[in-house]
């Protein structure tokens, strides 16, 4: 019995690609807020610090899942792996955790010390991830992912 093989579509290629670059950035906040570099941490103010330095070890996990886990899901995705689309659900499941910890939990602490920037920069991760985890959805659903 012979199947057909599935043609990559171009915008895999270009999906795949720039969410690989977008999500190359939560894997170095991580890295190298928790190696406490200087040069990555110089922007902040002490109280800032302080808080980002101080969260709890389930929010620092959370923060590892939520941005490790949209990396592997782009890399996954380009490798057209249906296993993209437990990385991005992976992924989910961190950033609820970040956001329970960020905006819930320590909300007014977060609203005082990064204004509204926070919570636009953590809308606008939502969107994106949860369009990966779509677009990798769609995408296994037509025999793209193997």
């Amino acid at each position: 019995m012979m199947t057909q093989a599935v043609r990559t579509p171009w915008h895999l290629w270009v999906v795949g690609g720039v969410a690989l670059l977008i999500n190359a950035f939560p894997v170095a906040d991580f890295t190298l807020t928790n190696m406490q570099n200087e040069f990555w941490l110089s922007p902040l103010t002490a109280a800032q610090r302080s808080f980002i330095l101080g969260a709890p070890l389930w929010a620092d996990i959370c923060w590892a899942v939520g941005g490790f886990g949209a990396f592997i899901g782009s890399l996954l995705l380009l490798m057209r792996s249906r296993h993209a689309v437990t990385a991005f659900i992976f992924s989910i499941i961190g950033l609820a955790g970040s956001t329970l910890y960020q905006h819930v939990l320590q909300g007014e602490t977060t609203r005082e010390l990064f204004q509204n920037v926070a919570l636009y920069v953590t809308l606008t991760i939502w969107v994106i991830i949860l369009a990966l985890l779509i677009y990798a959805r769609v995408m296994g659903a037509k025999g793209v992912l193997r």
